[in-house]
């Protein structure tokens, strides 16, 4: 009977009991030290005060920054502010750059324009979440106009995404490239076998 658990008289030590003596260690220090110094107390009591509602502050200001930019985007009604347009807008951008001497910028609205073309012609589906390398397994081209379109997104991720200079002669071949592909006259195959039947 006396060997069962609530009959043994030995203290056992709890996981945390560090925790709740250091605790209790710092109310203790904080009794003596208002009774011992209570302007000091009373002062030190103050700043802790203004440090706490100085820090809550700074977190919900930084809580309203990362939220404020959501809660903007959500009220702004569909089609404003909208980056893409139409593809005479971005052949008409590429050439603006393009005169600007910014070649590698514009090769980003000539394939832009060229990827709403051809979803125009209803042989691959624009979406903004898509990336160039998506499009080209999509579209419903020959082979040949497939290879065209890969040589197209190749020289686009070199130059706007691998920072590998583009220059004047660069442009005109991916510009002449584009044109083809989104004329119907791409490939070599004389435009006539250029969508694949789905």
């Amino acid at each position: 009977m006396f060997a069962r658990p609530e009959f043994q008289w030995v203290e056992r030590r709890r996981a945390l009991s560090w925790l709740a003596n250091l605790w209790y260690s710092l109310i203790d220090w904080l009794n003596r030290l208002a009774e011992q110094h209570p302007i000091g107390f009373n002062i030190g009591l103050a700043l802790v005060i203004v440090a706490v509602a100085l820090l809550a502050g700074h977190i919900g200001y930084v809580v309203w920054r990362i939220v404020r930019p959501s809660v903007r985007t959500e009220r702004t009604p569909q089609g404003t502010g909208a980056v893409v347009v139409d593809a005479a807008t971005h052949l008409a951008r590429a050439a603006e750059l393009a005169r600007a001497g910014r070649y590698a910028e514009a090769l980003g609205h000539r394939f832009l324009a060229v990827v709403l073309e051809l979803d125009r012609l209803q042989i691959l589906r624009f979406h903004a979440s898509k990336t160039p390398a998506e499009y080209v397994g999509e579209a419903r081209l020959d082979d040949a106009n497939r290879a065209s379109f890969a040589t197209l997104v190749a020289h686009l991720y070199r130059h706007l995404f691998g920072a590998v200079p583009c220059d004047e002669t660069a442009y005109r071949a991916f510009g002449a490239t584009a044109e083809e592909l989104s004329s119907g006259r791409g490939g070599g195959g004389g435009g006539g076998g250029r969508v694949v039947p789905a």
